[in-house]
């Protein structure tokens, strides 16, 4: 029996449940209200409010300019909205990566002021103390290796990473500790599938994957790539199950040209 079927709320507990019983774990984003509902209803297991609302909300180039305020807003709305699915946000870049206790202020901001469930926080040994910080107050962490975006100055490309030895073998050491320190889960972006199936079958905890093959413990796609709202995005990883663009232009189209006729409204849309 699916353990996502038998919980009135995912937890960080029913995700490691998931892991040991072998059922995949599906996630997408959510930025507001409305959209939280519907994947809740729809019975996503985990609701990432993802810094990427820089890019899909506001339209940055980069992650790095959303505001731990501007999180909180978001977290808040998909909260309000998300009955069953657990709740995770990311944590924006320089909020955690200075020192530890400037870490756990912006967790427990985040956790009083938005009600969301878990913080995912990008990197490795580079932040394990502020990690434990975190999880030592009683606040799930969810772990992030392979492409980090919060770092791409310091990549300078979007690339796949650890494709060579070296950054592999450090990937799978970071993903061993955050698992020693507590992290409930860890999100594998953009790395060689067969180095995330590696990961998967040497954690506990379970791996999500975007971008890395099919031997994850599960998924996770940015909503308005796989809603199809995104037009010009097309990675290789990602699978559209609607063009949301194409059909919110029609739509808007259609509406333009009914004010302007005086077909809307008609008789049966008024009082």
């Amino acid at each position: 029996m699916s353990v996502n079927k038998i919980v009135k709320r995912v937890t960080t507990n029913t995700i490691l449940a998931m892991k040991a019983n072998g059922e995949k774990v599906s996630m997408l984003t959510a930025y507001d209200y409305s959209t939280a509902r519907a994947l809740d209803e729809a019975g996503i297991d985990v609701l990432l409010v993802g810094d990427s609302a820089a890019n899909v909300f506001a339209g940055y180039e980069t992650t790095l300019p959303i505001t731990l305020d501007h999180m909180i807003y978001h977290a808040s709305a998909v909260a309000r909205g998300a009955q069953r699915a657990l709740v995770l946000v990311d944590l924006p870049f320089g909020e955690y990566q200075g020192t530890p206790e400037d870490a756990f202020k912006s967790a427990v901001r985040m956790m009083k002021e938005s009600g969301a469930h878990a913080v995912k926080m990008e990197g490795g040994i580079e932040i394990l103390d502020n990690i434990k910080k975190i999880i030592d107050a009683g606040i799930p962490v969810c772990g992030h290796l392979g492409l980090t975006p919060q770092s791409i100055n310091k990549f300078g490309t979007f690339g796949v990473r650890a494709q060579d030895e070296a950054e592999a073998e450090k990937l799978k050491s970071d993903a061993l500790e955050l698992q020693k320190l507590g992290c409930f889960a860890v999100v594998l972006e953009k790395i060689p599938a067969k180095l995330a199936k590696e990961v998967s079958e040497s954690l506990s905890i379970p791996t999500i994957g975007i971008g890395a093959g099919n031997g994850c413990d599960g998924q996770v796609l940015v909503v308005n790539d796989m809603l199809g709202f995104t037009k010009d995005f097309k990675p290789k990883f990602l699978r559209r199950y609607m063009e949301m663009y194409d059909g919110m232009v029609e739509a808007a189209t259609k509406y333009a040209e009914d004010v302007k006729s005086g077909n809307y409204p008609n008789e049966s849309e008024q009082y």
